[in-house]
């Protein structure tokens, strides 16, 4: 059974730091892209980073390039996502997810498994 667990979300002010890990299992690494996307209220879902599990290729998404760096653990089958310079807007829904292939754009395509999200709330 494939499953991407997420947690690290919470309370934050602005221009604060969290860190999102995700345990993923019953899928091997290598083959598979993980990101993560995020809902913020009444929006909808936008990727916003990815790592390769077979190269560590990254992808950002403009929002959040130069604050938030993603990195994986392929012999853990972890991926974090630290976030730096926190902003409201950042207020969102945050899921872990994860699509077969190769490279981040694999994504484009939708992802083939979604975590239950955790939740960031960053407060001005």
């Amino acid at each position: 059974e494939v499953q991407l667990v997420e947690s690290g979300g919470g309370l934050v002010q602005a221009g604060g730091s969290l860190r999102l890990s995700c345990a993923a299992s019953g899928f091997t690494f290598d083959d598979y892209v993980i990101g993560w996307f995020r809902q913020a209220p009444g929006k909808g879902r936008e990727g916003i980073s990815c790592v390769s599990g077979r190269d560590g290729s990254t992808y950002y998404a403009d929002a959040v390039k130069g604050r938030f760096t993603i990195s994986s653990d392929n012999a853990e089958n972890l991926v974090y996502l630290q976030m730096n310079g926190l902003k409201p807007e950042d207020t969102a829904v945050y899921y872990c997810v994860a699509a077969g292939g190769y490279y981040c754009t694999s994504l484009a395509n939708g992802a083939d498994y979604w975590g239950k999200g955790t939740l960031v709330t960053v407060s001005s």
